[in-house]
């Protein structure tokens, strides 16, 4: 299973504004600097984190985005089913476009709607809290000041 740029996107943005805390606003500017990733790219899912209600936009001079709920409540599972297109692992899973010659027969794609489900399963174990462990060492990676 691969996720797609949109969702580490995402789960990155989630990430740099649990470092920062619900108490300082970032810009999408500061958070593209920080990973090294295209501004444009991030405007369209802080706009999606902020219809999802993850995190909140503060318009004008000296707003910013910062994160909307607590990270303890913020699961990670939940944030990839909301930001993948689809869990279309292999082309059966689809059936608007399944073409496969085997489809009828193949055990294969039950173990992979298994390994699916387990993967959504690990990540539904995880809050964004639960990432945030070494909070000094990604604030230092991020080159954020401490106050």
């Amino acid at each position: 299973m691969r996720l797609t740029v949109y969702t580490d996107y995402s789960l990155r943005t989630l990430m740099y504004l649990g470092v920062r805390g619900q108490d300082h606003l970032a810009t999408i500017q500061e958070i593209a600097d920080a990973y090294q990733i295209s501004k444009n790219h991030l405007m369209k899912v802080t706009y999606d984190l902020g219809q999802h209600g993850y995190i909140e936009t503060i318009r004008g001079r000296g707003g910013g985005i910062r994160l909307a709920i607590d990270p303890k409540n913020i699961n990670i599972g939940e944030v990839v089913r909301k930001t993948e297109e689809d869990f279309h692992i292999v082309e059966c899973f689809n059936p608007e476009s399944n073409l496969c010659k085997i489809s009828p027969e193949c055990q294969l794609k039950f173990a992979l709607h298994q390994a699916l489900k387990a993967y959504l399963a690990v990540l539904d174990s995880y809050t964004l809290d639960d990432v945030l462990v070494s909070k000094d060492g990604l604030t230092e990676l991020f080159g954020i000041k401490k106050n």
